[in-house]
């Protein structure tokens, strides 16, 4: 059965709810691979990540970052072996070139592994979401990009929802014919535990342009 979770962005700590169920998730801890979201940047090596993860007394023997330093056939092999994927926040975008142009997608998919991603990374677990300039992205045009698709829905993960409901609701309403959109701010998480969802902290379901709030299920 396998687990996914797609956080938002925490400026602290997991809530400890949180690191109660990784915890008992996490079994495995031999290697934790982290893709990073500026691949081109050395430095950006997922420190906020993995201090979370630390200060929920999660530790693995050995942690990778893949980025363009990495050669690619390692960088398939240490997915392979993985205890613990975690998509790493920052540019959506670079990120999703990264995972297409190393031909990402499927090892994650068919990985054992546990599979995390925070803000830009949850959104690129999903199916397919919306670029969008209202959704701070540089770009003049809207257009969709395909993501992992862990799961067949998509995500927004760490926006300014409270205060935007309308313009999110609108620019995800074609989307949401398609697919299922969860949209949720900074400090939530959304885990899919085979077809079992769970969610914490304030997470919407927009459906058929139909928006509502889902309850806390952890």
């Amino acid at each position: 059965m396998k687990t996914h979770y797609y956080l938002g962005w925490f400026n602290n700590f997991f809530p400890e709810k949180l690191e109660k169920v990784l915890q008992e998730d996490i079994t495995n801890r031999k290697s934790l691979v982290m893709i990073s979201s500026t691949p081109l940047v050395a430095e950006a090596d997922g420190a906020a990540e993995r201090s979370w993860l630390d200060h929920a007394g999660i530790g693995f023997d050995e942690y990778h970052l893949i980025n363009y330093h990495v050669q690619k056939e390692d960088a398939h092999s240490l997915l392979e072996n993985a205890s613990v994927i975690f998509l790493l926040g920052g540019d959506t975008m670079e990120q999703n070139g990264f995972l297409m142009d190393y031909e990402l997608s499927e090892p994650i998919k068919n990985s054992r592994a546990i599979v995390m991603g925070a803000s830009a990374g949850a959104i690129n677990m999903s199916a397919k979401w919306l670029c969008s300039k209202n959704f701070g992205y540089d770009v003049k045009t809207s257009s969709f990009y395909d993501g992992v698709g862990l799961n067949n829905f998509s995500v927004l993960s760490h926006f300014d929802l409270e205060n935007n409901m309308a313009l999110v609701q609108d620019e995800l309403s074609l989307l949401s014919k398609e697919m299922k959109v969860y949209a949720s701010n900074k400090d939530c998480v959304l885990r899919t535990k085979g077809d079992k969802i769970d969610i914490l902290g304030n997470v919407y379901l927009i459906s058929h342009s139909g928006i509502q709030k889902l309850d806390e299920t952890f």
